[in-house]
């Protein structure tokens, strides 16, 4: 839903409910006159303010996105360089539980092996 289309049916609907209320209170005509004329004032002045938060939202949501377009790519380009280092840095430990793994099952298979001797 687009928010002109929102706004637009809450100014309807607005509109609407006050015509109804000022139609339904019994009041004399100049009294009914007077309160249908502050009411349109007040209800234009509440227009041109929805109108300038909406634009006031629209320039918050241009600049979020163009300060995202400019931080998201270094925040990018930082997490690959973090998890590049980091790679680097667990690599030798890597290595060496890699050979501590195949020492490990090196000794299983021996002690498999020496079992084995010992039932026969």
């Amino acid at each position: 839903m687009k928010a002109s289309t929102f706004f637009l049916g809450l100014v309807a609907g607005s509109v609407a409910a006050a015509v109804t209320v000022l139609y339904s209170t019994p009041q004399p005509g100049n009294e009914l006159r007077k309160t249908i004329k502050n009411a349109s004032t007040d209800m234009k002045d509440k227009i041109k303010d929805v109108k300038g938060c909406v634009d006031d939202l629209k320039d918050s949501i241009s600049n979020l996105t163009q300060e995202a377009k400019e931080a998201i790519p270094v925040a990018i380009e930082g997490i690959k360089g973090s998890v590049e280092k980091w790679q680097q840095a667990t690599e030798p430990n890597k290595e060496r539980m890699e050979k501590e793994i195949v020492a490990i099952q090196k000794a299983l298979e021996e002690l498999e092996q020496s079992l084995v001797a010992q039932q026969k």
